[in-house]
């Protein structure tokens, strides 16, 4: 099927999200256009639809990640990382901990409640995907952790903002706050750009640092699944090479450019909005994907395990940057 259909809905969307969000900053296109996606999606849903959403809410939304590293230098990307470490290494141990502990206390299996803690600890659906082979997960799992992750990323891109405001957080911290604590990176896009560009730009170093994390974690879990079915290891190596994503180097490359000057100062403001135009329509894409049936299937047990993880995370990223800010 072509994605011409399922792009150019989306494409509009995020306009109309971009026009409506210049009029109403303190809410945001990205808000509003997964709100209109989401309200849309139970009218709108057809296969024909598919290709051009996965490609809106995959490519595009990987192209604007890529577009934000124009406004950064290396100095900025290595002081904003290396600031976060800390947060970013104690939320990603207590979720994990959390997950195993409260995940066998709820009685969820073993393998939702590993799909479940990655998500929420690293970065969503991506890591639920890169995790899923390496413990060989079934397709059910995989699905039940997915829509789990996702309602929570919807719930903090419409209330983290507010939080943000009410707790009198900078934009620095706000930044550090989406980056640690949001799942998806379109979740952490849309939540922290509501915030502010300079939020944005953090949290997408922040981010990006803690989608590596995505390595460890993987071999890991992979070394001890195999060592539990008695198999041999496999090439470590190529596996973690495999791992690390696209638009990762992208971002390094043009945040390289930009330190070297071989982005003129003129082309800034048109990047930024190129960038915040494709956030709002891979957000729109990500609206009208939402499936509300499996949402409702993923019972109540992994949903209680996910919103649990989410406080746990919210909280312990709250503390660790009054702690360390």
């Amino acid at each position: 099927m072509r994605p011409l259909p399922g792009l150019a809905l989306a494409v509009g969307i995020g306009v109309l999200a971009t026009l409506i969000g210049q009029r109403l900053p303190t809410v945001g296109a990205p808000v509003i256009a997964v709100i209109v996606g989401g309200l849309l999606s139970t009218r709108l849903r057809s296969a024909a639809l598919g290709p051009g959403l996965s490609l809106a809410s995959g490519r595009v939304l990987q192209l604007s990640v890529v577009l934000l590293g124009a406004q950064l230098s290396l100095r900025q990307v290595a002081r904003v990382g290396a600031s976060s470490l800390p947060v970013m290494l104690g939320t990603l141990a207590i979720c994990l901990t959390a997950a195993w502990l409260i995940g066998r206390w709820l009685g969820v299996g073993r393998d939702l409640r590993t799909l479940i803690g990655v998500g929420t600890a690293i970065c969503g659906a991506s890591a639920i995907a890169a995790v899923s082979p390496a413990i060989r997960a079934k397709s059910a799992d995989i699905a039940y952790a997915i829509s789990t992750i996702f309602l929570f990323n919807v719930i903090a891109v419409l209330l983290f903002p507010p939080l943000g405001h009410a707790l009198g957080l900078s934009q620095s911290q706000f930044g550090l706050l989406s980056g640690t604590a949001v799942n998806d990176t379109s979740s952490v896009v849309a939540a922290s750009t509501s915030y502010g560009s300079t939020a944005a730009q953090h949290a997408v170093v922040v981010k990006l640092v803690r989608t590596l994390m995505i390595i460890p974690v993987v071999l890991a879990l992979g070394t001890m699944t195999q060592r539990r079915l008695g198999e041999a290891s496999r090439n470590r190596v190529s596996q973690a090479v495999r791992l690390v994503p696209w638009f990762l180097i992208g971002f390094v490359v043009v945040v390289a450019l930009n330190s070297a000057g071989a982005i003129p100062a003129a082309v800034h403001a048109p990047v930024k909005q190129a960038a915040q135009l494709c956030i709002a329509v891979a957000l729109a894409a990500i609206g009208l994907s939402t499936d509300v049936r499996a949402l409702r299937s993923a019972g109540s047990r992994p949903l209680l395990l996910g919103f649990t993880l989410w406080l746990v995370v919210t909280a312990s990223s709250l503390g660790l940057i009054a702690l360390t800010t």
